[in-house]
């Protein structure tokens, strides 16, 4: 069977935005009877090169990964004021589903083939061993997508 444009149609996993990371950990913690996971705070520019809307942002957000069956995390992600997708979305929709997440190959031509069906890049940013980038296919599929690639 065909993997469509991306080449899997394995999730990887589920972006939450929140308002409070620390509660909200505990609070998806509890309802699942595992530890408390780690927070992390995302790297400074200087690292992650990210950019928004085509601008270089300088945004950050905590992180914490909570490692379900089947190889998915539910991420859950508590934004910090500068511009992000992530931002964008708590200011306009409160806390809820941002993302789902698809480990991917050849970002760049996942990026353009997606663009030129209409979804396009939002935001993208380096981390320690890859990339994401956030597509914009809320039209055709009612929820962001992003796409990860590892070295």
């Amino acid at each position: 069977m065909d993997n469509g444009i991306l080449g899997t149609t394995a999730v990887a996993q589920i972006g939450i935005i929140v308002n409070n990371i620390e509660r909200s950990a505990k609070k998806f913690a509890d309802f699942f009877g595992m530890e408390v996971p780690e927070i992390t705070i995302t790297d400074t520019y200087d690292k992650t090169l990210a950019q928004y809307k085509g601008e270089p942002t300088k945004a950050r957000s905590k992180l914490a990964f909570l490692h379900m069956s089947n190889n998915i995390d539910i991420e859950l992600i508590e934004p910090d004021d500068e511009p992000s997708t992530w931002r964008e979305f708590l200011d306009a929709h409160g806390e809820g589903i941002h993302h789902i997440a698809f480990v991917i190959k050849d970002m760049q031509g996942k990026v353009n083939k997606l663009a030129e069906i209409g979804m396009p890049l939002v935001q993208k940013g380096e981390y320690t061993g890859g990339r994401y980038a956030y597509i914009d296919s809320i039209a055709d599929l009612k929820v962001m997508i992003e796409l990860l690639e590892n070295d």
